[in-house]
């Protein structure tokens, strides 16, 4: 398999740690500022070859950019015209060999916690999501309906050009996995709505970002989750991750002290061949960190890449 880091498009302290745990491709998120025009090649080639004189090959792209999906996700008047963007993305991704994009439907309110505080071992602290503390966000509403409207038009405008590029779309569950979110509904929240969703627009270029935790808080079984998707030759991508609880009440947790036997799904992985990208995702904040938010600090993120990386060795598993 193919091992990343997530990393932001300018040079940091995590750069340099990813280097020096042994990691050699990138999971870039692209500048969202004004200067940064999505559809240009040349500013595309100096993130690109940013990446490449710190020895880090860009692998996906994730997320798809918010200044364009989040119109696409609501299906307001911008949507058209940020499809037509993304969709002139495509060539300049095939040319640099950037062949997998992690997307999200999530509409109107994004991945959501409602405490980045929360004790785990040691008193290190991770995000945890409670219903119960969600405060509504007042103005916003959307319906499932539409958000699977909304979706079915963006698959069909872009699965096609996805296709003649030779690019995947790895769509992510949404996160929390609750229908509804005040008046925001949320419609990827199971694996039957996620292979729904695949069945929108059937393609080979259109499957799954394999997020485990986000699956683990559905309340599916995982490990027939990923055999599902393998079976089904859709998993493009993998989240490695875990939560302790469900649905309206759940915490991630360090790799090694949730409910998953994390060194059986990397197994499952393994027997049916998965050879794409992984990264490790919602690490613990641990003593000193202060260098990015929850979630993404450097030493919870140094801890699970090592740890992810034992268990490869343990199992024979190739990656590079």
């Amino acid at each position: 398999m193919i091992l990343t880091d997530y990393l932001l498009s300018t040079p940091d302290i995590q750069w340099e740690m990813a280097r020096q745990v042994g990691v050699s491709h990138a999971t870039v998120r692209l500048p969202e500022t004004e200067d940064f025009d999505f559809t240009s090649r040349a500013h595309w080639q100096t993130v690109y070859e940013r990446f490449l004189r710190h020895g880090l090959k860009p692998t996906v792209i994730e997320p798809l950019p918010n200044a364009l999906h989040e119109h696409i996700k609501a299906g307001d008047d911008k949507r058209d015209a940020c499809i037509e963007k993304f969709i002139r993305m495509l060539p300049i991704m095939e040319a640099l060999d950037i062949r997998t994009v992690c997307t999200n439907f999530m509409a109107l309110i994004g991945w959501y916690r409602t405490s980045t505080v929360y004790p785990e071992r040691g008193g290190a602290t991770v995000t945890a999501f409670d219903m119960e503390e969600f405060t509504g966000k007042e103005g916003l509403a959307i319906s499932q309906q539409q958000l699977w409207d909304n979706l079915e038009y963006f698959l069909r405008a872009v699965m096609p050009e996805a296709e003649k590029h030779g690019i995947r779309i790895a769509l992510h569950p949404d996160d929390p996995p609750v229908p509804q979110l005040g008046k925001v509904s949320r419609i990827l929240v199971s694996r039957e709505n996620i292979i729904k969703a695949l069945n929108l627009v059937p393609s080979p270029n259109l499957g799954v970002t394999l997020c485990q935790g986000s699956y683990l808080a559905m309340g599916e079984d995982i490990y027939d989750t990923i055999e599902c998707f393998l079976k089904m030759d859709k998993v493009f991508f993998i989240h490695f991750r875990d939560v302790a609880g469900k649905g309206e009440h759940f915490h991630e947790t360090f790799h090694d002290n949730g409910p998953t036997d994390m060194a059986r799904t990397l197994e499952i992985y393994r027997r049916y061949g998965y050879h794409g990208p992984i990264r490790v995702d919602h690490v613990p904040t641990m003593a000193g960190d202060k260098d990015g938010k929850a979630g993404y600090q450097t030493t919870g993120r140094l801890f699970a890449i090592g740890y992810l990386k034992g268990m490869l060795d343990a199992l024979g598993y190739p990656y590079i």
